[in-house]
């Protein structure tokens, strides 16, 4: 049986709601964030974070949650974590979309059965919601960042663009304009909801 896991990554958020304080801001997302990945079926939660966020990690996580010390916020060093724990396939999925469906989710993973790596963009750029792959994760994958990598720049790195299949993109709350399209009727993201009055 194939072994996978969501990987969320801990990374700064550079905006938050006026009147909202920032720490409990990124603390409403990340949770958020990881609450869903640890319901979904048929798959593994981790949490990836740099040593000034391990706190955070801590107080996000579920009981068990592993937690990955990473030495960088780079999208290679969290699938480096997920090979040595013997996974089989990793997503790593950026902490600031708390409303971000399941289904988003397992449309990253399923290319995995015919290609190496998937990307979702972040809607609107720059950026990346999520890329998985494979493990080990391929040679030509380049250094990524989820802040700042895209879709263009992992198919110009593979060997063949067929080797990377492009998922349904999703908002990132990022600015005040991603913020506006939250849907209050949509089910979840409930401490980002409380925080920001219901």
């Amino acid at each position: 049986m194939t072994r996978r896991v969501i990987v969320v990554m801990l990374g700064p958020v550079a905006w938050a709601p006026p009147g909202t304080d920032p720490a409990r801001w990124r603390s409403a997302l990340a949770e958020d964030v990881v609450d869903l990945v640890a319901t979904l079926a048929e798959v593994e939660p981790a949490i990836a974070a740099t040593a000034p966020d391990r706190p955070l990690a801590e107080a996000v996580a579920w009981p068990g949650m592993p937690v990955y010390d990473l030495p960088t916020n780079r999208v290679g060093t969290a699938l480096d974590a997920a090979t040595r724990d013997g996974y089989d396939q990793a997503a790593v999925l950026a902490a600031d979309a708390p409303d971000v469906p399941g289904l988003i989710l397992g449309k990253l993973l399923r290319p995995l059965t015919s290609r190496a790596v998937a990307v979702a963009p972040a809607t609107p750029g720059p950026g990346l919601l999520g890329l998985a792959a494979r493990l080990p994760a391929p040679d030509w994958l380049p250094e990524l960042d989820l802040d700042t990598s895209d879709v263009e720049l992992v198919r110009a790195a593979a060997p063949r663009t067929a080797e990377v299949a492009v998922a349904p993109g999703w908002r990132r709350l990022r600015t005040p304009a991603d913020l506006a399209t939250l849907d209050p009727a949509v089910e979840g993201w409930d401490t980002t909801r409380v925080l920001l009055g219901g």
